[in-house]
Formats: structure tokens, C-alpha cells, sequence
């Protein structure tokens, strides 16, 4: 089988898997006697207060005629009113009724109920986990930009190790580099940590609603008096052309001078495009360049710098 019939056949294998474990082929929702459908338009009508039947449609992605269906379905059941607009039946709003409020109530508690079930088996690392692929699975579903919580943070236990292994997976993935890259960077993080806090360093996780985004850390140069050296800046493929490698660069740059250092330096190489127009747009000047050839391949090492006190 091909890598895409594969992928389309574990697809599938989980839609049959998440249909049948959240009940969807029940006749009604959560066994009441309300369709899958009648359930989301009474939660969607809830969640908005007052709605149109195009608003609805757009939302569901549900053609118009059958929401109109499933609309004066609803109303027939006594959930739903429609108020008609002055001068356009497209106009009308469409609103809950006393017992529609009530059942969207209950349908509501009788959700967060299913899903706690769900979650009930699992531990803490387990539920983490379990959302952060949820979450994963919307993002690169939706098809629209990322919204939601941006935070620069230090790292946690555990994520020197994540940040080695995610950079050594993507460079291998992106460039074909070895684990000679693996083994550079593992030391590297190590030198981080074990650095005294004096002369300063720093490092930031871009952290989007508690997915790692990116990185990259600040350094005191090796034999270098009042000169930083940025590292390791990265970011997650799913989260590229955002701007984040830019904000992380700027907090580096901005701790640095902030701490009293005259300059900063980074060593990259120059397959690594939107890096270097990263460092440009920092202010960083190429120092120089140097080919040789490393993590099984052959680089071109390039050193820039930053003078920190203009």
C-alpha cells in the first residue's frame, strides 16, 4: 500500500473509532429523542442568543435548505421561535423558546458529562495528552490562521530533552542532517543548563496554549567579554510564517541588551533561509562565512553579529 492509502485507511479507522465511542450512532443524542443535528442547532442558537438560519448554515456548514428543515422542525417541537424580519424573510432571527432553553441546558450538562467520561479512565499526563492532539487535529483541520493564548515562557522540566529531539527529528526531516546534529545539540542544551546564572542567560518557549511553538536561548559568548550568543532558534512547521521566530529573536536581543551585554553573535548556515531573514530584520550583519562539512552534509557555516549598543 502507499503512504496515502495507508493514511487514508487510519482516517477512516478513526472516524469508525470516535463515531462509536462518543455515541454518535445512537438514534438520538445523548438518548434523548433530538437528532445529532437538532442537538448542534439548539446548542448553536443557545451558545448565540439570537441567530439567523444563514448564520447557522455558514456555522454548521449545512446546506441552507436543510437547516430550514431542521429549523421548523424545531419550532414544530416547540424549541425554536422565528421572529420574520420588517422587509426580508432572509432577515429572520431565530431564537430559543423557554423549553428550548431548557433543553440546550440539558444537553450541555449532558455533554460536559460524556466528555468526562471520556477523560475519567485517563491520568493527568494521559488527559494532557489526549487534548493537545485534539487541539492539533483542529488546528491543521480548520484551515484558518491559529488563535488562542501566545506566551513567552522558560522552560520545564522535561522540555530540554523534547527541544533536542523535536530539532534533531526536523533538521533530519527538512535537510537530511545525521545524529552528529542530534549529539551537537544535546550538548549544547546540556551547556545551558549547566552554565552559572552570571554572566546571564535565558532561554523562551513560544508557548501556544500549552503546545511548545518554538525556542531559542541566550548564552554568554565562550571567551567573548560583554558579547552574547543567541541559539537554537526553531519553530514548529505548524506554526511557520506567523511571526513567531521574529518575537523570539526580539526577546533574546532585548534580555541581551537589557543585561549589559555590547553585542550579540549567532553561527547558522545558509540553507537556513527564513532564519537568516529573521536575524536580518533584527539588525544582525554577516561577519563571515566558512564552508565545511557536517552532520553529513556540506554547509556553509555563516557567523553574524549584532551591535548592541546602538
Amino acid at each position: 500500500m502507499s503512504d496515502q492509502t495507508d493514511d487514508i485507511a487510519a482516517v477512516r479507522r478513526f472516524n469508525r473509532f470516535y463515531t462509536r465511542i462518543i455515541g454518535l450512532l445512537e438514534e438520538g443524542m445523548h438518548r434523548t429523542r433530538f437528532t445529532l443535528s437538532e442537538a448542534r442547532m439548539i446548542h448553536e442558537i443557545g451558545k448565540r442568543g439570537a441567530t439567523s438560519g444563514s448564520e447557522l448554515a455558514s456555522e454548521l456548514g449545512m446546506d441552507p435548505g436543510q437547516v430550514s428543515r431542521l429549523l421548523w422542525r424545531l419550532v414544530d417541537q416547540d424549541q425554536v421561535y422565528i421572529t420574520p424580519g420588517d422587509d426580508d424573510r432572509r432577515r429572520s432571527r431565530v431564537s430559543l423558546t423557554a423549553d428550548g432553553d431548557k433543553t440546550c441546558a440539558r444537553l450541555n450538562i449532558m455533554s460536559d458529562e460524556a466528555a468526562a467520561g471520556l477523560l475519567e479512565p485517563l491520568d493527568r499526563s494521559g488527559r494532557r495528552r489526549l487534548v493537545q492532539a485534539m487541539k492539533l487535529v483542529m488546528r491543521l483541520l480548520s484551515g484558518s490562521p491559529e488563535k488562542g493564548p501566545l506566551a513567552f515562557r522558560p522552560h520545564r522540566i522535561g522540555e530540554l530533552g523534547w527541544l533536542t529531539y523535536r530539532q534533531a527529528l526536523l533538521y533530519n526531516q527538512e535537510y537530511g542532517w545525521n545524529s552528529e546534529f542530534e549529539t551537537l545539540i544535546a550538548r549544547i542544551y546540556a551547556d545551558y543548563e549547566d552554565a552559572p546564572a552570571t554572566p546571564p542567560k535565558a532561554l523562551w518557549l513560544a508557548d501556544f496554549d500549552g503546545e511548545v511553538a518554538g525556542s531559542v536561548f541566550v548564552v554568554p559568548a565562550a571567551g567573548e567579554e560583554k558579547t552574547a550568543q543567541l541559539r537554537m532558534l526553531y519553530v514548529e512547521p505548524t506554526f511557520r510564517g506567523k511571526g513567531i521566530g521574529g518575537m523570539l529573536v526580539d526577546h533574546a536581543v532585548k534580555f541581551a541588551r537589557n543585561a549589559g551585554y555590547r553585542r550579540m553573535i549567532l553561527w547558522t548556515q545558509d540553507c537556513l533561509v527564513s532564519a537568516r531573514k529573521i536575524y536580518q530584520a533584527a539588525g544582525f550583519t554577516l561577519a563571515r562565512d566558512e564552508r565545511h562539512q557536517s552532520f553529513g552534509a556540506d554547509l556553509n557555516g555563516q557567523y553574524w553579529v549584532l551591535d548592541l549598543e546602538n
